[in-house]
């Protein structure tokens, strides 16, 4: 025994080393990249939620680099979010920014016990129609949050983002050993520089950090009071935090041809949020745009993401003279290119291709986004409706047929597909209960009942035909469906009731 629990812990450490230091200098370059793009993200975020641009930055820190040794899927970026942010706006409004950091310190603890229930497997249930629709919603939202670096600047920005953009798409067939999108930013930074160009820069966004964030416990009262005021947005925090980091994930999977555990993501985010609140940081979640941005620069491992927080740090601690002076047009040049190749393009064309139902499920799923500029709204409308057009169709899929034996005394009724809430009432219609028959003969031996409501329907039939004087047996019931009519069916209880009662 000893010896397989070392082979497994061998095993274990030599995959979490791949994972790793498989790709170092692309995971490096990539997360350099990352970094500066997360900059402008986290102010931006941090002005959502109502509290000072180091509360997103050092949240964005923390949890890059917390989710790095913890999470469940390699180079997937985490940080400080637009879907968190919004939440905690009234919070802070109301109560102060300490309830914040105990609201988000709950809020990782909520998400560690996900892990433990393992919720990541309700990701099963997510179509690919909606994880379609989130993707090209979550794609509109990023291109719409750079509209306001594109309102009432000088039209040299719109030149600089031009010249980004031209980099980004061209410099790739030069060479693809640095990534493209860091050379753009380098690029318009030295234009700017040695032009002279008067346009915003990262200094502009709001004031930076100049110290390391202190360790401390939130300083709001330990009692139920507090428990009450915090439980609330903690629980939805954890929420739409797990939804959308899951969904990330598995778009990460898909772009990698990878897997990753969803269970121990929620352990990763969960902790990261935790170590997040206990140095002055907001709550977060996977950033998609940041994520694809990681990927298509080169990276692929756990040390991308860890060099993304890492780097970020530097950035602001020790290059923050070199941080003030890059153009805000070289990262929305970035946040542009991340639109474009998030958005799926293909799914346009499959409008007319896909199943009527599938189309409505993703646009639906696009239009609950960007109508109320929340992805966790979306993706639950989404899922709702694949429920429903899911539970739909198969309902459409029962068939009873029925034979009359040559006297004209026996009806027999063969049942076959999926019985439950939703086909029930079409059980029903398939039988003619005003027939002069003798007996009915009910097979249902290639069908299966599975909730209570395909029992309920079944009794309705039997009950309706020995009210009119009419024999019946119902026969051939899989193990599963057996086990649902004795624990909830009528009929056999009724009958046995009447027999009971002609013998005395």
């Amino acid at each position: 025994m000893r010896f397989f629990c070392e082979l497994f812990l061998m095993n274990r450490i030599s995959a979490y080393r791949r994972e790793w230091f498989f790709n170092i200098r692309g995971d490096v370059l990539s997360g350099i990249v990352v970094a500066l793009a997360l900059i402008p993200e986290a102010v931006g975020f941090s002005v959502i939620a109502g509290v000072d641009p180091k509360v997103g930055l050092f949240a964005s820190v923390a949890i890059a680099c917390v989710t790095a040794l913890t999470g469940g899927r390699p180079a997937m970026i985490s940080a400080a979010t637009a879907s968190t942010a919004v939440l905690m706006g009234p919070l802070v409004r109301d109560y102060g920014i300490q309830y914040l950091f105990a609201a988000t310190l709950l809020m990782g603890l909520l998400q560690i016990l996900a892990g433990f229930l393992k919720l990541g497997r309700l990701m099963r249930f997510v179509s690919r129609s909606v994880m379609t629709g989130f993707v090209n919603s979550l794609a509109i939202l990023i291109f719409i949050a750079q509209i306001p670096q594109l309102i009432n600047v000088p039209g040299v920005t719109y030149v600089l983002i031009a010249v980004a953009l031209a980099v980004i798409y061209l410099f790739p067939y030069v060479t693809k050993v640095v990534p493209s999108p860091l050379v753009a930013i380098v690029v318009v930074t030295v234009v700017a520089l040695v032009f002279d160009i008067n346009v915003h820069t990262v200094a502009d966004l709001g004031e930076m950090p100049t110290s390391l964030p202190a360790f401390g416990w939130p300083q709001v009262p330990l009692t139920f009071e507090t428990l009450q005021i915090i439980f609330p947005y903690s629980v939805a925090l954890a929420a739409v935090g797990l939804l959308e980091s899951l969904l990330t994930a598995q778009i990460v999977d898909d772009m990698t041809d990878t897997t990753s555990s969803k269970s121990q993501e929620c352990f990763g985010q969960g902790s990261g949020n935790i170590v997040a609140a206990l140095f002055g940081g907001m709550g977060g979640c996977a950033m998609i745009g940041q994520s694809v941005i990681n990927v298509t620069s080169g990276g692929r491992g756990r040390l991308s993401t860890f060099v993304a927080g890492a780097f970020l740090l530097v950035l602001l601690l020790v290059l923050d003279d070199v941080l003030r002076v890059v153009p805000v047009a070289a990262l929305v040049a970035v946040m542009i290119m991340v639109s474009i190749g998030t958005f799926s393009w293909k799914s346009v064309v499959d409008l007319k291709r896909h199943p009527g139902t599938s189309s409505i499920v993703m646009l639906a799923t696009v239009a609950t986004v960007l109508a109320t500029q929340d992805l966790s709204k979306g993706v639950l409308v989404g899922v709702l409706l694949s429920g429903i057009f899911f539970a739909g169709k198969v309902a459409r899929l029962v068939r009873v047929r029925s034979e009359l034996s040559a006297d004209g005394r026996v009806r027999t009724y063969q049942v076959e597909g999926q019985i439950f809430f939703a086909s029930a009432e079409s059980l029903l219609k398939s039988f003619d209960f005003d027939e002069p028959v003798a007996t009915v003969l009910i097979d249902v031996s290639d069908a299966h009942l599975w909730d209570i409501s395909a029992v309920g329907a079944l009794d309705d039939v039997v009950l309706k035909y020995r009210r009119r004087g009419v024999d019946v047996t119902v026969h051939g019931a899989n193990e599963a469906s057996a086990g649902m009519i004795d624990r909830f069916a009528l009929h056999d209880k009724d009958h046995a009731s009447m027999t009971s009662s002609s013998a005395h």
